[in-house]
């Protein structure tokens, strides 16, 4: 068995709907993607999403694989006359943003905007827990990249208290009524874990990212022998381990992955899983923050293929392209023929001893709305945005996706 050492994460409240390509089913066994497929099979129209949301897996490339030897902190340095377009966008304070265009891989153009300023992350942080599971994946595998897909598509996992009390549905398809329902996590709820990734990015159910984070520590403290583990034999071991030790874990399992890619504590770090029910289990620890200059870090070592290694790198951007209905960033007009590949995340308070306004995605207390976005034009620019937000009593859903129009007009038109 592994040392055992540490974890933490931090819930939040999000909306992201829909990812992985629509011909993936072959690879995966999502069964969700069978609804899509289905349709298109039966020569009717899919109206739920734009243009850019029906690219194929052969459609799905890194953009920086011809770089990957060039150091992160190298690479983002700002440009002057970039840097200056894009900060006249941004209205100043509870605003922080990083943006790099990344069409000439031989002349990227970066721009930052308060791009240290730390924000709760919310459920951006479910895309350390998907690198967490495969960094742990590949200890498992270190040279058989394929057992590691094997194992995602077979191996099933029950729900128990892990996935529980999230309000978020998740798609549930029945492949013998051709319907697809859609529903909150129940404690019997058995999926592979290809399908519970799918839940955690695609709708950001909480309780999928809490079991995705649970098989990540499992994988560490079992190694080879986790492909056998039965679920009553996981059940044993939380109960078993002292909660001082899993909470230990957990931290180390999620974020020495983020600190082997040069991304910092300060950068990005999470500090407990995102349901309560684990608790009982797992306690939190460090906190949660996420900077916009950190989130780019990752992103663009994924595109080099650095992030785990080129095949994980390139299996990750596959589970976070958008299939499904836009919304916030995303949802922006200019980009309804462009391939996205996004993660959405809020995190709200409100205080009823304030005069000031309050309510869904608009906390007077603090109200983080953030987004973090690939866009790929076809036959033209691309370019990552992360954008970070905590503006008082107002929805910033608006907010982004007019700056998302205002960037791709600025990236696009030069």
């Amino acid at each position: 068995m592994k040392n055992l050492i540490a974890i933490a994460i931090v819930f939040g409240i999000v909306l992201s709907f829909g990812f992985y390509p629509i011909d993936g089913y072959e690879r995966t066994r999502i069964e969700r993607l069978l609804d899509i497929k289905n349709t298109l099979d039966k020569g009717e129209k899919y109206t739920r999403i734009p243009a850019g949301a029906f690219g194929k897996m052969e459609d799905i490339k890194l953009n920086l694989p011809d770089i990957a030897s060039k150091n992160i902190d190298t690479l983002l340095k700002e440009n002057d006359a970039f840097s200056k377009k894009m900060n006249r966008l941004f209205p100043g304070s509870g605003y922080s943003a990083t943006v790099l265009d990344m069409t000439d891989p031989e002349n990227l153009k970066y721009a930052a905007y308060r791009e240290n300023v730390g924000y709760q992350p919310g459920s951006v942080g479910k895309i350390a827990v998907l690198n967490a599971l495969f960094a742990e994946l590949a200890k498992i595998y270190p040279d058989e990249f394929e057992a590691r897909i094997a194992l995602l598509c077979n191996k099933r996992v029950r729900s128990g208290i892990w996935g529980t009390g999230d309000h978020h549905t998740i798609p549930v398809y029945n492949s013998e009524k051709k319907s697809l329902v859609k529903r909150q996590v129940v404690a019997s709820d058995e999926f592979t874990l290809f399908e519970w990734l799918d839940h955690m990015v695609s709708v950001s159910n909480n309780g999928a990212a809490s079991v995705v984070y649970r098989e990540a520590m499992l994988m560490a403290a079992f190694g080879l022998d986790y492909s056998r583990l039965s679920n009553e034999e996981a059940e044993t071991y939380f109960k078993d381990t002292p909660r001082d030790t899993l909470t230990l874990l957990a931290n180390k399992v999620v974020n020495d992955p983020l600190r082997e890619i040069g991304i910092t504590e300060d950068d990005w770090r999470l500090g407990g899983v995102f349901t309560n029910g684990p608790s009982k289990y797992v306690g939190r620890m460090g906190g949660s923050i996420g900077t916009p200059k950190g989130l780019m870090k990752y992103m663009v070592q994924l595109e080099q293929g650095k992030v785990v290694d080129s095949a994980s790198s390139l299996e990750m951007k596959r589970l976070l392209y958008s299939t499904d209905r836009r919304i916030r960033y995303a949802r922006s007009p200019r980009l309804d023929s462009a391939r996205v590949y996004f993660k959405s995340g809020s995190f709200y308070s409100c205080d009823k001893s304030k005069s000031t306004p309050c309510g869904e995605y608009a906390g007077n207390r603090f109200n983080y709305m953030n987004s973090v976005i690939t866009v790929e034009h076809p036959g033209g620019k691309k370019y990552i945005v992360c954008l970070m937000t905590n503006v008082l009593s107002k929805n910033s859903a608006g907010a982004h996706m007019y700056l998302a129009s205002e960037i791709d007009k600025i990236i696009t038109e030069e």
